[in-house]
This record gives structure tokens, sequence and C-alpha cells, in this order.
């Protein structure tokens, strides 16, 4: 009877190291499945003034902005194996709204912003993420301050990311106290289901790939 109460306790034992790492290493990066609210999350992304290289597969919104060190990184290591597979990345940066008095955006940034949102040039956008943050002049763009228009545009953007948030978080997805976690990304894998993340951490990349038939 000992013999047999211990070797429960291993198999116990080991049961819970497995779930354990599974969780770890696998279930804890995977993305959320969108199941509520789809039409609304739609028609928010469809109407947001999104930049893309306009390519014919899958599309996937990122939402983000210019200096988040994680949307950097998801650019410059993700995009080139998306784009590879025909992937229309179709991206959302906005210019933060002040925080408790703090400005978290600069009127390069705003202005930068308010342009794409107008041209949807993805090769401004191109351009702009290539340049080192602090080389980047915006010359040759209205400046979105003072711009009443320019800088509704700006406010819009911000309202896209506000409406968006507690329709995310409905869905699982983990959100910011004021805001999104950057990068937010939604997709659609090729049986028609809708997916989202806050994909901060590499370890995130791989799901997004699979599912939009990249390498």
């Amino acid at each position: 009877m000992t013999k047999f109460v211990v070797w429960l306790v291993l198999i116990a034992i080991l049961a819970v190291a497995v779930l354990g790492a599974w969780w770890w290493f696998d279930l804890r990066w995977r993305p959320q499945t969108v199941t509520k609210k789809q039409v609304e999350i739609v028609n928010i992304l469809e109407q947001s003034g999104f930049v893309s290289p306009g390519l014919g597969g899958p599309k996937l919104y990122m939402i983000g902005f210019r200096s988040c060190p994680d949307c950097i990184r998801y650019v410059e290591e993700e995009f080139p194996k998306l784009h590879e597979a025909g992937v229309d990345t179709r991206v959302i940066y906005l210019a933060r709204d002040d925080l408790n008095g703090a400005e978290k955006s600069t009127p390069i940034e705003r202005t930068t912003v308010a342009e794409l949102a107008f041209t949807h040039d993805w090769g401004l956008f191109e351009r702009w993420t290539a340049s080192p943050l602090e080389a980047w002049t915006a010359q040759g763009i209205p400046p979105a301050d003072g711009d009443q228009i320019r800088t509704a545009v700006i406010e819009a953007r911000r309202k896209t990311i506000n409406d968006l948030r507690p329709l995310l978080k409905a869905n699982g997805v983990e959100v910011g106290e004021n805001g999104l976690r950057y990068p937010t990304l939604i997709w659609w894998t090729k049986d028609g289901e809708m997916k989202a993340c806050a994909c901060e951490k590499p370890e995130t990349y791989r799901y997004v790939r699979s599912d939009l038939g990249a390498k």
C-alpha cells in the first residue's frame, strides 16, 4: 500500500511538472482567438487609416508607436518573413497622449503619424522606421501641431485605440492600464479564425508566422 501511495505521489509530481513546462514554454505564449465583437473590431481596424505595402495575402494589423522597442524589433525581424509570404502588414502607429502631465510623443512623431494617416504612404513608413529616432526630422511634412485637421487625425487615432481596448480585453487579450500593450497584433488564420495577442515577446512570433503561412 505504501509503495502504491508513493507511486501516486510521484505520478502526480510528474504530471504537475509536465503541465507546468507545457504552460511555461507553450501555452502562455499562444495568441487569443477572438470570438466576441468581431464586427466592431473589424470596423475599427478598417477605418483606422492604416498603412500597408498592399500585398495580396493574409492581413495582419499591427498597433504600436515608433519608439516602442518591441515594435521596432517586430518590424525588423518579422516583417521581412511575413512579406515574403505575401502577408499584408497593416500598421497603425499612434502618437501617444500625455500621461499625468508628461508628454508621451514628440512634435515630429505627431507630424509623421498624421501624414501617414492622410497619405497611407508605405514608403514614408519604411523611411521613418529605417531612420534612427533622433535623426528623423519629418522634413517636408506639414507640422501637425497648430493644424486643427491634423491634430484631429491624431486624436482620432488615439480614440481608435481606446475603442479597441475593451473589445480586445473581453477576448482575453492582455492590455495596458491606459491603452494597449505594444505591439498588439490582430490577424486571421487560413481557417478564418480571428486571433490577437500583445506580442511583446519573441516567443509569441512563431504562432503568428504559423497562422499566416510564413517561415
